[in-house]
């Protein structure tokens, strides 16, 4: 039994936040039946996107609906409210929130008091002062940037197969990407997989006549699965004829120019960056301890350091890894911990306003998987090592039965069913982005994305 009534505040909508809020509505179902408990979410999107299956979504395999979950559909028992958190003062027990309702009436933020607080507010693209970068470049991050890089990759090929300029041809037809992390090695391998299936249905676009080069700083890729593993994914990505640069950096895009480190320059027009994440700003916005890489400090419990009725996991908070042989390890800011913590985390504020003892989160790392398109994938499981077909189905397997709700499982399934019993669907949906150009464009104006447009 809660001994007195609480207020639960859950800042941010992805693994954690959903997956704690998640816990809550479970371990107190009668206290929030009885008003004692009440659990409020802030998500800047109604939804929380399962991430892993962003390459797919963005090759066809899945329908963008498909990869995010609602929040209001699954948080039956919470307030969810769509807006960020700018602003937390802990010591008042208040945070600073901007709304759709707050920018619509013009009243500025308004504050939103609260018992105990859950930060996990996720993180956001790491991006770096390149020349260019902020004007051309794409991330993939969310849905909506998944979508839309598979819309405008099929739009460039559009357009080098009616253009008569060889030049435009040229940078239509190279992509690069930035960051051979999981991100950026899922994404270029699906998509790639995507244009050389289309590309049949081009009468004068070739696979040879498509240039993909991987960008990564370091001296391997996906150092998740390991030396060997990401030795054999470089292998095969250039089996592929994809151009994988090691030890190599962006250091310009000027006039959609791609500058590489080692002197070589691609004219693009698509440059997409997944060269890493950083902490979410509303981290530095609160009065709670950060580390000097700006993540929440953490104990082994999931508390926030010398703070009451704060708690953190995921990718904002340093978890001390209580599994790992060195001391002072955090564990890995990835969404195997984040959605195991999430369940502690649930649990522990359960116990805590029960007056009951915490638990220790600890779970050692059992290793990765990674798709590299249809069929083909690298993994290593428990210390087993598995590539090509095995390790592509494995990749889907696992995240088929971490994807929440029983609703996606199956709707995933059925499409991955139906994707191998039919073709492709290679077609562009780029008008999504600007959904009244064409009736602007009837009704005597211009449309949104025309340049000589007064938008």
């Amino acid at each position: 039994m809660v001994k007195e009534r609480a207020r639960i505040l859950v800042v941010g909508g992805g693994y954690v936040g959903m997956y704690t809020a998640l816990r809550l509505q479970k371990k107190l179902k009668r206290e929030i039946r009885r008003g004692q408990v009440e659990i409020t979410v802030v998500s800047p999107d109604p939804y929380m996107t399962y991430q892993p299956f962003l390459p797919e979504a963005a090759a066809g395999s899945i329908s963008p609906r498909h990869v995010v979950v609602p929040l209001r559909r699954v948080l039956d028992r919470c307030r969810i409210v769509i807006g960020e958190a700018t602003a937390i003062d802990h010591g008042k027990r208040t945070a600073t929130l901007s709304t759709l309702a707050t920018e619509e009436e013009g009243t500025g933020t308004e504050e939103l008091s609260y018992d105990e607080l859950v930060l996990a507010p996720g993180s956001i693209s790491r991006t770096l002062p390149i020349p260019g970068l902020a004007d051309h470049g794409i991330g993939f991050k969310t849905v909506e940037e998944a979508i839309g890089l598979r819309n405008h990759v099929i739009e460039q090929m559009d357009i080098a197969s009616s253009t008569r300029d060889p030049a435009i041809r040229d940078a239509a037809l190279t992509f690069v990407f930035v960051g051979g992390g999981y991100a950026g090695v899922e994404a270029l391998g699906e998509l790639e997989d995507m244009a050389r299936y289309a590309v049949r249905y081009y009468h004068n676009v070739d696979v040879d006549d498509m240039k993909w080069i991987l960008v990564e700083a370091s001296n391997r890729i996906l150092p998740e699965v390991g030396e060997e593993m990401g030795t054999y994914t470089v292998t095969q990505l250039r089996r592929r004829n994809i151009q994988v640069l090691l030890e190599t950096r962006l250091e310009s895009c000027v006039d959609r120019v791609a500058v590489i480190s080692d002197g070589q320059r691609f004219p693009t027009r698509t440059l997409v960056w997944t060269a890493g994440v950083k902490p979410h700003p509303v981290l530095a916005a609160t009065d709670l301890p950060l580390t000097t890489h700006g993540r929440l400090k953490c104990t082994a419990e999931l508390t926030i350091e010398g703070a009451t009725h704060a708690w953190a996991a995921g990718d904002a908070a340093a978890v001390p890894d209580v599994t790992a042989s060195a001391p002072g390890t955090d564990t890995a800011p990835n969404a195997q911990h984040a959605v195991r913590q999430a369940k502690v985390l649930g649990d522990n504020i359960a116990h805590s306003l029960r007056e009951e003892p915490l638990q220790t989160y600890a779970h050692k790392y059992v290793g990765s998987v990674a798709s590299l398109g249809l069929h083909k994938g690298v993994a290593q499981v428990y210390g087993r090592k598995l590539k090509g077909y095995p390790a592509w189905f494995m990749h889907r397997v696992y995240h088929l039965s971490r994807v929440p709700t029983f609703n996606r499982k199956a709707r995933v399934l059925a499409e991955w069913t139906l994707a191998g019993l039919f073709k492709r669907e290679i077609v562009s949906l780029g008008s999504l982005e600007h959904p009244r150009a064409e009736f602007e464009l009837a009704a005597g104006g211009k449309p949104p994305h025309d340049p000589k447009g007064s938008n």
